[in-house]
Parts: C-alpha cells; sequence; structure tokens
C-alpha cells in the first residue's frame, strides 16, 4: 500500500497537477493556432504571392523525368521550403502567445513592489552632524 499512497500523493500535489492541465492547453492551443495559420494567414499570403499555396513553395533541384507516353520515371528534387515556412510561423504565433500571457501571469503574480525601508535611525543621526559639521 505504501507504493499506492506515495503516488497519489505525488499526483495530488500542485505543481502536477498544474503541469498537467498546462500541457494539455497547450495542445489544444496549439491546434487552434495551427488551424488559424492553415486556414486564414496562409491562404492570404498565397493570394498575394500569385495564388500558389505556401505549402506548395518549392525550389526545384532536379525536376521530374518522363518517359514518352507522360509516365513519371524520375522523381522530381526540390526544397520545400514553404512548408517549412508555414510551420515556422505556426511556431512564432504560438510562441508570441505564451510570451504575452506569461507576462501578465507574472505580472498580476508579482506582489507589490514593497516600500523601501526606512532609514535607521542611526544614519539619520550621523548626517545630521556630518551636515553641521560642514557648516
Amino acid at each position: 500500500m505504501g507504493m499506492i499512497s506515495e503516488f497519489k500523493e505525488f499526483i495530488s500535489r500542485g505543481n502536477v497537477v498544474d503541469l498537467a492541465v498546462g500541457v494539455v492547453i497547450g495542445a489544444a492551443f496549439g491546434k487552434i493556432v495551427t488551424a488559424l495559420v492553415d486556414g486564414i494567414v496562409m491562404p492570404v499570403i498565397g493570394f498575394f504571392s500569385g495564388g500558389v499555396s505556401v505549402s506548395d513553395w518549392k525550389y526545384v533541384l532536379k525536376p521530374s523525368q518522363l518517359d514518352a507516353a507522360g509516365k513519371e520515371v524520375a522523381a522530381e528534387v526540390a526544397i520545400k521550403y514553404g512548408l517549412f515556412l508555414q510551420t515556422a510561423i505556426d511556431f512564432l504565433l504560438i510562441a508570441l502567445v505564451i510570451f504575452l500571457v506569461l507576462k501578465a501571469y507574472n505580472k498580476v503574480r508579482k506582489p507589490a513592489e514593497a516600500a523601501a525601508p526606512a532609514t535607521p535611525e542611526d544614519v539619520l543621526l550621523l548626517r545630521e552632524i556630518r551636515d553641521s559639521l560642514k557648516k
């Protein structure tokens, strides 16, 4: 029974539960941002770049080879940078939103700045003596 009770204690800790909730919400949020990028942002970029889908952008190193009948005998060799660009934009949007959420969370969580500690009585007295000696 000791192992089961230790496991219950481990699971019931606040940090583990918070982490689990964060992972689940993060995964769901990632899907939302991916849908936003794939469904809204990238079509707009594709529209302004000549109507080609961003995920189809590529640099062809070697074109595909066709035989006399028009069948492909050698596949195209290409660097598909459009898919990378789409994934990078997806990542940057997620990172930006997480940064903004954490910044707001830390601002709310940060306790009010403590008032500057009062100058000790002996220091004040020494300053008065110094000032009177200067005169």
